[in-house]
């Protein structure tokens, strides 16, 4: 068994297995004609329930036989031009080199007897995007397992800098569109359950900054702490920007922590034509970033940032095995010291050989085109009767349903909608997402692919309409 150990003595098997694995993945890419096969679970979980995990196979290409079978082939590819659901971007292959460098070594960024250079280069692109935000030169921040994770160590600073010991006097305030991680982070942070406030948006989706000062105000008379405000640059559903300069201006005025959810929006970072849209993110007092939706970056890389370094203080444990404070004395840096997390990957590595292979610029590129095929994906859509289309994007989402002039039931155009959405799915021509304003479903494109093009999303409208008329066509048929 000791044959399976990677090490100079198996380098060579390494060699041929890593080897043989990308040839797999290749091929399967290369004959990728549509994003989803359409399998079902009950087509598939039978395959994987028969696998008995206690009788090995023996080699590797037996195992990559095998799973074939049960993954690669019935994948969901986001690299496909017509996958447009969620926040999933295709990946670019200098991060996909990273990937396979980082799992190889397998360094730990907890500590610097086990990362060493890991450690330098994950604070160096921490430097470096906290330079793109603009949080000046006392910013600091750590790498994260993803937006979730990010937003919950922000939250967890803002309630530290409230210093109130009354939990229950604490508030959070994130607009309607905000991410659910926010309501989830407040529960875990020990927060009541009315602790987030949520404040209403315009037709834009965006933050109405007169009901927030409101907001701000009613805490104040009523004695409540507003730990936090929860500004978005890019929300899930709609890709909408709050207005971040107004924003910080109120939370000066009243004394909230300003955390900008970024998730989405920080490939504006990288954007040499788009990056005002993201303004007033410098004044943020902890930003979150997701390079793995909009920098292209294989899952996992994300980062929170934080204006003042000295608050991470607030996630800082000491043990004498791992992080004595002798070590703070002799000024090693430990990672841990920053992070939610012990044991974390280096996928710093990842955003390290893109950007010194691509740059910045070139990331930026890219971006910039999934906001342009946007525009024009908005211009399709208004000039078609058959949709109706919620906002102008912001990014690169379009929200939106097939609405006929002859069927005037709104449920029933739900229902149309529904069925599309799982229609596509079922015949893997498409993916598209799905969600609710105000309480009526609709369709959702999240356009990340650069190699999606306008045909792309006109064909794609056109088979949702079909499955929706065919829909309706069966249901009218049956009323009748």
């Amino acid at each position: 068994m000791r044959s399976h150990l990677l090490n100079g003595l198996t380098a060579e098997h390494y060699r041929r297995c890593v080897t043989e694995g990308v040839e797999r993945v290749a091929a399967r890419l290369i004959a990728t004609e549509r994003p989803f096969t359409g399998v079902t679970v009950d087509g598939l979980a039978p395959r994987v329930d028969a696998i008995d995990l206690d009788r090995p196979l023996g080699d590797t290409a037996a195992a990559l036989d095998e799973l074939e079978d049960v993954y690669l082939k019935d994948a969901v590819y986001f690299h496909h031009p017509r996958y447009l659901a969620h926040l999933n971007c295709p990946v670019v292959i200098p991060a996909v080199l990273g990937e396979a460098v980082l799992s190889a070594v397998n360094s730990s960024l907890d500590t610097w007897d086990q990362s060493a250079g890991g450690t330098l280069i994950e604070r160096k692109l921490i430097d470096w995007t906290t330079g793109r935000l603009g949080l000046g030169p006392a910013a600091d921040g750590v790498f994260t397992s993803g937006g979730s994770q990010s937003n919950l160590q922000a939250l967890l600073l803002a309630r530290e800098e409230a210093k109130s010991d009354d939990l229950a006097r604490l508030r959070v305030l994130a607009s309607e569109t905000s991410h659910f991680s926010v309501r989830k982070s407040a529960k875990l942070l020990g927060l009541g359950p009315d602790a987030v406030l949520t404040v209403p948006v315009d037709r834009d989706k965006r933050m109405r900054t007169v009901a927030l000062a409101h907001e701000l105000e009613r805490c104040r008379a009523e004695g409540l702490v507003p730990m936090a405000v929860v500004g978005t640059a890019g929300t899930t559903d709609f890709g909408s920007i709050d207005p971040l300069p107004e924003i910080a201006g109120l939370c000066a005025r009243y004394g909230a922590w300003l955390h900008v959810d970024a998730a989405y929006g920080c490939g504006l970072l990288a954007s040499r034509r788009y990056r005002h849209r993201i303004d007033g993110v410098e004044r943020a007092d902890s930003v979150t970033v997701d390079y793995h939706k909009s920098f292209f970056q294989p899952v996992s890389s994300s980062a929170v940032l934080v204006r003042d370094g000295a608050t991470l203080r607030h996630a800082t444990y000491h043990a004498d095995y791992l992080n004595p404070r002798r070590m703070v004395r002799e000024r090693i840096p430990n990672q841990v010291d920053k992070s939610l997390q012990t044991t974390r990957r280096f996928d710093a590595l990842k955003l390290w050989l893109t950007l010194r292979t691509m740059g910045a610029d070139g990331i930026g590129e890219l971006f910039d085109e999934v906001l342009d095929l946007a525009v024009e994906g908005w211009g399709l859509l208004t000039a078609d009767p058959r949709f109706d289309v919620v906002v102008e994007p912001a990014l690169s989402t379009l929200v939106f349903r097939y609405v006929p002039a002859a069927v005037p039931d709104p449920a029933e155009i739900d229902r149309a909608n529904l069925h599309a959405r799982e229609a596509l799915f079922a015949a893997g021509d498409a993916v598209v997402a799905g969600t609710t304003v105000g309480g009526r479903h609709y369709l959702k494109f999240t356009l990340l692919n650069p190699e999606t093009t306008p045909a792309d999303i006109a064909a794609v409208l056109d088979l949702i309409a079909g499955h929706a008329e065919q829909y309706l066509g069966g249901s009218l048929d049956r009323a009748s």
